[in-house]
């Protein structure tokens, strides 16, 4: 993990075309602006990790409903 300190108005760019850019620290919390191509998906760390259960949970059950069906026949 690559640990930088920032100070209000100083970006972080990733590859060619994603800036990170401090905006305001207050009361412990930091607000942080992301330029990025529209293409690329920006999400909260706990939304994704949300999604992705789903996703799996999805394809779990998924799997389960093939295997009933085949019972079927």
């Amino acid at each position: 993990m690559l640990v930088l300190n920032r100070k209000i108005g100083e970006s972080i760019i990733l590859g060619d075309n994603i800036e990170m850019m401090i905006l305001d620290i207050q009361d412990g919390k930091i607000k942080i602006g992301i330029e990025a191509p529209r293409d690329i998906s920006i999400l909260r760390k706990e939304v994704y990790d949300e999604v992705k259960a789903e996703n799996e949970a999805s394809v779990n059950t998924g799997d389960y409903i093939l295997n009933v069906l085949k019972d079927i026949k």
